[in-house]
C-alpha cells in the first residue's frame, strides 16, 4: 500500500517559490508598468516545463550575481503567476479570474507545452463558461485549430454541425483555417444542403487567391488550377451525388475545370440518367440529428414549425424547414429570470418550452419580435402563438393564436422573465411559471390556472434552413 502526501509536498513547492531560497533563474515577465520579476529553480523547471527550462539553457542574459534571466514581455503577470504556481504546486485556483484571462493562460500554457493543464482547462472553459465561449465562438474556433486545440475543435465542430450558420455566415468565415473547414464539411452530421456547402467552399477558395477575376467568365485555366490547388483538401468532402440537378448545372459545373474530369462524367450521368452505371465513390447522405433538447423531439419541432408557417400539412420530422439553436437551458445556464434577460433579450423568433413538474405537461410559445429588458410596455403583433404539446400522457395538442394584439406581448424586466399576452403564460421567478388570464391570446393552454412549477425550460432561436 502507497501513502500519498501530494498536498503537503505540494504546498512545500509552492513556498520554495515563495521565498525564492538557492533560485538561479528570474524571469521577468509583463511590460512596464506591470512587470514582475520571479526567482525559479532550473531543476524544477527541467521536469515540470521542460520549455522554460530550453529557455534558461539558452538564455546569455546574466546579472551580477551571475543567475540567468529569461524575458517574457508578451506573457501577462495575472498569467505567468498561475503558471507558475501550477509548475510549483500542481494547483490553479481560477476563483474570481476573469473568462478572457482563462483563455489567455490556455494559450501560454499550450506555448509552454504543459499538455495536461492544455486539457484540463479546455474542459473547464467548455464546462464553466459556455455562454463566453458563444460570444467568442470565432475566436475560440481559428484559436483551437492554430494550436490543436482537439476538445475545443469538438466542441465547436459538434455546435457547428447542428448551427452551421454561426460560422459559415460570420464575417470571420474567409479567414478560417484550411483544417478547421475539411474537419467540418467531412461531418456525416453537417445539416446544411449540399449545394450550399460547395458555395461556401468555393467562396473560401476563390478569398485565399487575391488574383482572380471577380467574374468567373474573365477565368482563363490557370486561375481554376490555382483554385483547385487551393480546394484539394476540401473537394474530396463534397457529396456531388446529393447535390439536384438544377443544382449541378448552376453551381458546380462552371467550375467543373477545377474536379477530375471522370467525376463531372458520372456527376452529370447520375443527374440526368441515374440508372447508368458509375465508377466514382458516392459519399452516403449526411444524417439528420435530432434537435438540442432534453424537453422536445423532432417531431415537436415540426409541430411547432407547422404553427409558425400557419401551415395546413404539419412538415416532416424529418425536412423542417427551420434550424431550432438552443440558447439557453435552466437546467444549463440558471433559472433566474435574469438568465433569461442576458441570453435572450432583443433576440426575434424565439421558441420557448417548459417541462412541468412531476407531469407530461409541455407548455411554451413562440415569438417572432423580441423581448426588451428596457421597455416596460407591450410590443405588437399577430404571429406569436402560445401552446401545450402532445407527450405522454397527453394525447392533443393546445394551440392559441393571438386574440388581441396590442397585448400579444409584455416586457418587464424587473418582475418577470418572458411574458406572453397580459399574463397569459410567463416567467416569474426562479422556478415558477404561470398560465394567467385569457386576454392576449385565445385560450388557456392548461387546464389549471395559477403557479405552476417546472422539471426544465429551453429558449429556441429558430432561423430559416
Amino acid at each position: 500500500m502507497t501513502l500519498n502526501f501530494y498536498k503537503n509536498l505540494s504546498n512545500d513547492y509552492v513556498k520554495l517559490l515563495e521565498n525564492g531560497n538557492e533560485h538561479n533563474i528570474i524571469i521577468e515577465v509583463g511590460e512596464p508598468p506591470v512587470m514582475q520579476t520571479f526567482k525559479v529553480h532550473s531543476t524544477v523547471l527541467c521536469y515540470r516545463c521542460p520549455y522554460l527550462y530550453d529557455e534558461f539553457k539558452k538564455s546569455t542574459i546574466n546579472n551580477n550575481d551571475n543567475i540567468k534571466i529569461i524575458q517574457k514581455p508578451q506573457i501577462s503577470v495575472k498569467v505567468f503567476n498561475i503558471i507558475i504556481k501550477y509548475i510549483y504546486g500542481a494547483t490553479v485556483n481560477l476563483e474570481k479570474v476573469e473568462t478572457s484571462i482563462i483563455f489567455d493562460l490556455l494559450m501560454t500554457a499550450n506555448q509552454f507545452q504543459l499538455e495536461e493543464l492544455v486539457e484540463r482547462l479546455q474542459t473547464f472553459l467548455i464546462e464553466k463558461h459556455l455562454s463566453w465561449l458563444k460570444l467568442n465562438f470565432s475566436k475560440i474556433y481559428n484559436s483551437s485549430f492554430q494550436t490543436d486545440f482537439k476538445t475545443l475543435q469538438n466542441y465547436c465542430n459538434n455546435i457547428f454541425a447542428v448551427h452551421p450558420d454561426l460560422i459559415f455566415e460570420s464575417n470571420d468565415f474567409n479567414t478560417l483555417p484550411e483544417a478547421a473547414l475539411v474537419s467540418l464539411i467531412q461531418r456525416d452530421d453537417l445539416q446544411l444542403e449540399e449545394s450550399k456547402i460547395w458555395d461556401y467552399v468555393i467562396q473560401w477558395g476563390t478569398a485565399q487567391i487575391k488574383t482572380l477575376p471577380s467574374n468567373i467568365d474573365d477565368w482563363i485555366d490557370k486561375d481554376f488550377q490555382i483554385l483547385k490547388h487551393a480546394l484539394q483538401k476540401c473537394l474530396p468532402h463534397i457529396r456531388y451525388f446529393q447535390i439536384s440537378s438544377e443544382n449541378i448545372m448552376e453551381k458546380v459545373y462552371p467550375y467543373q475545370q477545377i474536379l477530375n474530369k471522370k467525376l463531372v462524367t458520372d456527376i452529370l450521368k447520375y443527374s440526368m440518367a441515374p440508372g447508368k452505371p458509375i465508377t466514382s465513390t458516392i459519399i452516403p447522405p449526411r444524417k439528420k440529428v435530432e434537435i438540442t433538447s432534453s424537453i422536445i423531439t423532432n417531431k415537436h419541432a415540426a409541430d411547432i414549425a407547422t404553427w409558425i408557417d400557419k401551415k395546413r400539412i404539419t412538415y416532416d420530422a424529418d425536412n423542417n424547414p427551420y434550424y431550432f439553436n438552443l440558447i439557453l437551458r435552466g437546467s444549463r445556464d440558471g433559472f433566474d429570470y435574469k438568465v433569461f434577460w442576458k441570453l435572450c433579450n432583443l433576440k426575434t423568433n424565439l421558441v420557448v418550452v417548459v417541462k412541468v413538474k412531476d407531469t407530461d405537461e409541455i407548455l411554451g410559445g413562440y415569438n417572432p419580435i423580441c423581448w426588451n429588458a428596457n421597455a416596460k410596455i407591450y410590443y405588437e403583433t399577430n404571429d406569436s402563438f402560445i401552446f401545450s404539446l402532445k407527450n405522454g400522457n397527453i394525447k392533443n395538442h393546445i394551440l392559441s393564436r393571438v386574440k388581441n394584439a396590442s397585448y400579444a406581448i409584455h416586457n418587464d424586466s424587473h418582475n418577470y422573465g418572458l411574458n406572453f399576452g397580459h399574463n397569459d403564460f410567463f416567467m416569474y421567478s426562479s422556478d415558477q411559471f404561470h398560465v394567467g388570464s385569457i386576454c392576449g391570446y385565445e385560450k388557456l393552454i392548461r387546464t389549471t390556472k395559477g403557479q405552476f412549477h417546472m422539471y426544465d425550460y429551453e429558449v429556441f432561436q429558430i432561423k430559416k434552413r
